[in-house]
C-alpha cells in the first residue's frame, strides 16, 4: 500500500480531532473527542494540557487504524486554537499548570496598566496586535508570576501554544512553533524573523523558554514511531484561522474568509506588504514559506458558536443547535429584542474586555424565537461592524467566503449576504480549518508543488446573494448601532 493520505490534527477549543484526507481533498475518516472546559474563577478559561495530548493521540491512532495503518499516511499537518498557552518541564514533559485558553480574561488588569503606561501604539506598530488578554504574552507572564514552578525550573521551562505542545509530544522533544502562531503571541515583530528582544523585555518572558520559529510548510520533524506506528513527517503547521483562510483558497490579496466556530474570525489576505490598521483590526502572518511572509488583516468576534452553546446549555432555549434556523425563520423579525453577546467581552473593532452581555427589549409578546433570532442577528451585525472597519483600512470586501460549524445554517448565510450586501460563498466541506492544514502538509511533503496547486483539494461552493431591501437593511443596522452605542 502506498502512503497517499494526509493526517491532520485539528485542535479546537471544545474538542480535538484527527482527520484523514485523500490527496483530492476527500475526507476518509474523522475521530473526535471533547475537551474538558475549566472555569475556576470568573473570566478564567482553562484546559488540561495532558488531556489535550492524550485525547489527540487517541484520535490519531483511531484515524490511522481506520485507513489501514500508519504506512498509508504520507504526512501530518497540525492546526490549533491560537493564543492558548501551555507551560511544561522540558526534562519530564509534564505540564506545570493548566493551559490558559485564548478566551481567558484574567490578565485584563495588566493589559489596562500597559495601555495606561502608553505601550499600545508601539505594540500595535511592531506586532499588528492591540493590547488585550486575548494574546499569549500576558498569559505567559501570568504563569511566570503565579506558578512558582515556572520560575524555579529556569532553563527547563518550556512555554508554547498548542501547536508547540503537540509537536513536542509527537517528536519526543522538538520545540518549534510556526510563524502564524508566533505572530499571535505579541512577542514577534511582524517583520522580524525571531522573537523580539524589546517585546521579550516588556513582557518579561525569557527567550530560553520559547520555541524556534519555523515556516508553515516544510519537513519539521518526524513522529516517534512508537506513538503512531511509523515515522510520519510533520509537514504543515498553522493557527486555525490562518489555516481556514488557506483551506478557503484565500491566496490572493483581497480574498476574505469568515470562520464561525467557537468565536468568529475574519481574515483578508493583504499580500506581502506589512498590514497596518487605524481602526483596531489586527495585523497577522497569514503564512510563511521559504522565509517569505504573506500577511492578513483580521477581525475577531469572541462569541459565535459558543453563543448557541450557551443558549442551549445554560439558558435551555434550544435543545440542539440545528433548531436555531427554524426558530429564526418562524418569526418575521426580532420583535424589538436586542442581544449584545459580550459573554467574553467584545472583540474587534471595539476591544472591550470589560463589556458584558445584554438582552433588552423584552415584552410579554417576546417569544423564544425572537431571542434566538436576535442572538443570531448579533453575529451578522458584528460582521458588518468589521466590514466597515476593514473598508476604512482600505481592505474592501467584494465577497465573503464562510466556513465553520455555524456556516451550515442557511439562515445565517443569507442574513450575512443581506446585511453585508455582498455575495457569500460556502464550500461543500465547511471544515476548511483542517483542510488548510492538509494542503500545507501536502505541499510540505512534496505531493503538490504549491498552495495554488493544492487548491485542487478544495470543494464546490454554494453562493448566497443579497435579497434584502435597502430600507430593511438600514433599519436593522441602525437598531443594532443604537443598542451598541447605548450599552457597550
Amino acid at each position: 500500500m502506498s502512503a497517499d493520505h494526509i493526517l491532520v490534527l485539528d485542535e479546537g477549543t471544545t474538542s480535538t480531532r484527527a482527520i484523514v484526507y485523500r490527496l483530492n481533498g476527500a475526507i476518509v475518516h474523522v475521530a473526535q473527542q471533547e475537551l474538558t472546559q475549566y472555569y475556576p474563577e470568573s473570566g478564567w478559561v482553562e484546559h488540561d494540557a495532558a488531556e489535550i495530548w492524550t485525547r489527540t493521540l487517541d484520535c490519531a491512532l483511531r484515524a490511522i487504524s481506520a485507513v489501514g495503518g500508519a504506512d498509508r499516511i504520507a504526512a501530518l499537518g497540525i492546526t490549533n486554537q491560537r493564543e492558548t498557552v501551555v507551560a511544561w518541564d522540558r526534562q519530564t514533559g509534564r505540564p506545570i499548570s493548566r493551559a490558559i485558553v485564548w478566551q481567558d480574561r484574567r490578565t485584563a488588569p495588566r493589559c489596562a496598566e500597559m495601555r495606561e503606561e502608553g505601550h499600545e501604539a508601539l505594540l500595535q506598530e511592531r506586532t499588528g496586535l492591540v493590547i488585550d488578554p486575548y494574546f499569549s504574552a500576558t498569559k505567559m507572564r501570568w504563569i511566570l508570576d503565579h506558578v512558582p514552578e515556572a520560575r524555579a525550573l529556569g532553563d527547563r521551562l518550556a512555554l508554547g501554544t498548542v501547536d508547540s505542545w503537540l509537536v513536542w509530544n509527537l517528536t519526543g522533544g522538538l520545540h518549534i512553533t510556526d510563524a502564524s502562531n508566533a505572530s499571535r503571541t505579541q512577542l514577534l515583530a511582524l517583520d522580524g524573523a525571531d522573537w523580539d528582544d524589546m517585546l521579550l523585555a516588556l513582557f518579561a518572558v525569557p527567550r530560553s523558554a520559547l520555541p524556534a520559529i519555523v515556516d508553515n510548510v516544510g519537513r519539521f520533524g518526524k513522529c516517534d514511531p512508537a506513538l503512531l506506528g511509523a515515522s510520519i513527517p510533520i509537514c504543515g503547521l498553522a493557527g486555525d484561522q490562518q489555516s481556514a483562510a488557506i483551506g478557503q483558497h484565500c491566496l490572493a490579496a483581497g480574498d476574505t474568509k469568515a470562520t464561525f466556530g467557537t468565536g468568529a474570525f475574519i481574515l483578508t489576505n493583504m499580500g506581502t506588504e506589512l498590514p497596518a490598521s487605524s481602526h483596531r483590526l489586527l495585523g497577522t502572518v497569514l503564512y510563511q514559506q521559504g522565509g517569505m511572509r504573506t500577511y492578513a488583516l483580521e477581525g475577531s468576534i469572541f462569541v459565535a458558536g459558543s453563543l448557541i452553546k450557551w443558549l442551549r446549555d445554560e439558558m435551555g432555549l434550544i435543545q440542539q443547535a440545528g433548531e436555531t434556523e427554524a426558530l429564526a425563520r418562524s418569526v418575521e423579525d426580532n420583535g424589538g429584542v436586542l442581544f449584545l453577546p459580550a459573554l467574553a467581552g467584545l472583540g474587534a473593532p471595539h476591544w472591550r474586555p470589560d463589556a458584558k452581555g445584554i438582552l433588552t427589549g423584552l415584552t410579554l409578546g417576546t417569544r423564544r424565537a425572537h431571542i434566538v433570532r436576535a442572538a443570531m442577528e448579533s453575529l451578522t451585525h458584528q460582521c458588518h461592524d468589521l466590514q466597515s472597519a476593514f473598508a476604512a483600512d482600505n481592505a474592501v470586501w467584494t465577497k465573503l467566503r464562510i466556513d465553520g460549524g455555524m456556516s451550515g445554517n442557511n439562515w445565517v448565510a443569507q442574513d450575512l449576504a443581506d446585511i453585508l450586501a455582498l455575495p457569500v460563498e460556502r464550500p461543500a466541506d465547511t471544515e476548511t480549518t483542517a483542510l488548510g492544514a492538509a494542503m500545507l502538509a501536502a505541499v510540505g511533503a512534496g505531493l503538490y508543488a504549491s498552495l495554488n496547486d493544492a487548491g485542487a483539494m478544495c470543494s464546490d461552493i454554494t453562493r448566497f446573494d443579497a435579497a434584502m431591501t435597502s430600507e430593511v437593511r438600514a433599519r436593522r443596522i441602525n437598531f443594532w448601532q443604537q443598542g451598541l452605542h447605548r450599552f457597550a
